[in-house]
């Protein structure tokens, strides 16, 4: 059974001005950081311009795993969806895979992004530790949807 993950922030920034700067942001600024067991990004391989739906790059984790994530679609300038699979390292007893999508929303005179995955649980052991994963990815995100304050309002 496949677990919802959603978090959310809002910006004094224009909605598509927004979604041009967070689609190509590099992730390693992005998750640079780790949060209790999510580790951080430290690199990205194989990325071309990240703008088209079926492109793929290769996320190098703080750990030592890796995920190969596929853009899943582009549409501008609203949202983008990706897929994360080939998980491997620790992050590999947890999920198949994760369904991630980035939405911007028109509020007030700024944007809402919102950051959502829906991750699907490896077997019996990562449905199990799919509350603890939960518990620790909301102030992940949180900390993610802060750092775009930096380059959203800049």
């Amino acid at each position: 059974m496949a677990v919802e993950l959603a978090a959310s922030r809002t910006y004094p920034a224009g909605v598509a001005r927004s979604f041009d700067i967070v689609l190509p942001l590099p992730l390693p600024y992005l998750s640079a950081h780790r949060y209790a067991a999510i580790p951080p990004v430290t690199a990205v391989r194989d990325q071309g311009s990240w703008d088209t739906a079926g492109q793929t790059r290769t996320i190098v984790l703080g750990d030592g795993g890796t995920i190969l994530e596929t853009l899943t679609d582009v549409d501008r300038p609203h949202a983008f969806g990706y897929r994360l699979t080939d998980i491997t390292g620790p992050m590999k007893v947890l999920a198949t895979a994760i369904d991630g999508r980035f939405t911007f929303d028109p509020a007030g005179t700024g944007v809402r992004v919102t950051w959502a995955w829906t991750v699907h649980p490896r077997r019996r052991l990562g449905a199990l530790a799919m509350p603890v994963f939960a518990r620790m990815w909301r102030p992940y995100a949180r900390i993610a949807l802060e750092r775009l304050e930096d380059v959203l309002v800049a």
